[in-house]
């Protein structure tokens, strides 16, 4: 059975998209055949289990029973990635959760791989989440992500204080998300399915749609943009699976 890995998406920060990168990595994993459950920790109501039902479960990881059936279950279930979408507000004290059982020493010893990806947003207290999480990070593949979903500008400050905050964790990776075409994101929302579904013209239940062809256009090109991203980490490869034959329509 394939080490485990566990992928966390979040922020300190509210309104800065992680749900949305949550979305394309389960995507990216599904169309790459990696075998993938998620957990939405938007309790008792959560988004990203409106966009992938089948795989998401909502807990509330504040809780320990909740912590339990995520990490508990990491040697007991198929599929060998485990995608977190950690709720705004959540991130430091998720990590210091991680610490606390264990897990981090775990990742650290090489039992487990562990990815966090910090959805960053265009402020310096947004960059200060840097410092807060750095501690947490030994033993982690850690991506600082600059999402353009909402049309955000990034960092309009000196580069010297823009220096002194990315490089204060050694061999942190930066990604780019780009932006959506407006319309076809709404889209998107409005048809509640994952972004693959959309680009095949597809019901949540693999049923037929009627998604407009313009608009899937968009999500096709950008959904390509994002898995150039995470093909360039080798994204794969990090969670201990081989990349495979994949399709955007799939």
């Amino acid at each position: 059975m394939a080490k485990p890995a566990v992928v966390v998406v979040g922020a300190d920060k509210g309104g800065v998209g992680k749900t949305t990168v949550s979305r394309t990595l389960l995507d990216y994993f599904s169309a790459n055949n990696v075998p993938t459950r998620a957990f939405d920790t938007e309790s008792p109501r959560g988004t990203l289990k409106r966009f992938h039902p089948d795989i998401t479960e909502i807990v509330d990881m504040t809780t320990t029973a909740d912590q339990m059936k995520i990490f508990d279950t990491l040697n007991t279930v198929s599929p060998s990635v485990t995608v977190i979408d950690v709720r705004a507000g959540l991130l430091s004290p998720a990590l210091a959760s991680l610490r606390d059982i264990g897990f981090l020493d775990a990742a650290k010893a090489g039992q487990i791989t562990f990815a966090v990806f910090h959805i960053l947003g265009p402020s310096i207290a947004s960059l200060e989440e840097i410092a807060e999480t750095a501690g947490f990070m030994t033993g982690a593949k850690y991506f600082l992500v600059k999402n353009f979903i909402n049309d955000t500008q990034f960092f309009q400050w000196d580069q010297a204080t823009y220096n002194s905050y990315f490089h204060r964790i050694k061999d942190a990776t930066e990604l780019t998300i780009p932006k959506l075409n407006e319309m076809a994101y709404e889209q998107v929302e409005v048809s509640s399915v994952p972004f693959l579904k959309f680009v095949a013209n597809k019901g949540i239940n693999d049923d037929a749609a009627n998604y407009s062809f313009v608009l899937r256009g968009y999500v096709r090109h950008w959904l390509a943009n994002v898995w150039s991203e995470y093909d360039r980490i080798r994204l794969t490869d990090i969670v201990g699976s081989k990349p495979a034959a994949r399709s955007a329509e799939k």
